[in-house]
């Protein structure tokens, strides 16, 4: 399996195309009352998220490289990765709902689906494949008793 494209590269492309889109986009301004909190609770909600999957894995001593999961030494399971088998994706995708908050256009609502379906299809559907193939039944009912986002 060959991914490419470095998954903190793709959520800058979306954090590129969302800014892009609030510049030139004439239509779908919005702003609320409390969306400042929000905004600061999403990015502290993953900040929380990404920091505790990635100290499973060190914990663990196998690959943060989401790109070789083949040389994932051990399968985490446990802490978050027992209610949602992506969490450091789910941690990217609370940054982008908090830069559509903080640009203010709901268009960009749209490129935030864009990336969980670009996530799904180029980067974890290529992960769980390499990874039933090294972890074989164990994955394939871990993957039954946890939903890939949350």
């Amino acid at each position: 399996m060959k991914l490419k494209i470095p998954p903190l590269l793709v959520l800058l492309i979306f954090i590129g195309a969302m800014y892009v889109l609030d510049r030139f986009l004439p239509v779908g301004d919005f702003d609320f009352f409390g969306s400042t909190i929000l905004i600061y609770g999403l990015l502290g909600l993953s900040g929380v998220i990404g920091a505790v999957a990635l100290w499973h894995f060190f914990r663990a001593r196998t690959t943060i490289d989401p790109r070789t999961p083949s040389k994932a030494s051990e399968l985490v399971t446990n802490g978050l990765y027992a209610y949602t088998r992506n969490p450091m994706y789910l941690s990217f995708l609370l940054i982008l709902l908090a830069w559509g908050l903080w640009l203010g256009n709901a268009f960009n609502t749209l490129l935030a689906a864009g990336f969980v379906g670009y996530m799904n299809r180029f980067q974890i559907l290529p992960e769980e494949e390499a990874l039933s193939r090294l972890f074989g039944k164990e994955y394939q009912r871990y993957c039954i008793a946890v939903r890939r986002w949350f």
